[in-house]
């Protein structure tokens, strides 16, 4: 690829990428809906328990299995 094509390429993906930026509108997160009830918020540690720990204990559980109903045969 020439230069000329390269930077016809890299203005095209800026000017994309700027106008995608300019035409979002912002999630309006605090704006509530009718009928929306929240419940209450996670504490720290509720949210490192689901988010951290959980996964790592399904991770170790799942390659525990793995490892314990491995059929192959074992090289010596």
């Amino acid at each position: 690829m020439d230069k000329k094509n390269a930077m016809r390429a890299g203005a095209v993906a800026a000017g994309t990428t700027l106008m995608m930026l300019l035409m979002t509108s912002p999630a309006l997160a605090l704006t509530r809906d009718a009928g929306d009830d929240p419940g209450t918020g996670l504490s720290v540690i509720d949210t490192i328990g689901l988010f951290v720990v959980t996964p790592l204990v399904l991770f170790g559980v799942i390659a525990g299995l793995v490892m314990v109903l491995d059929k192959s045969k074992k090289q010596a």
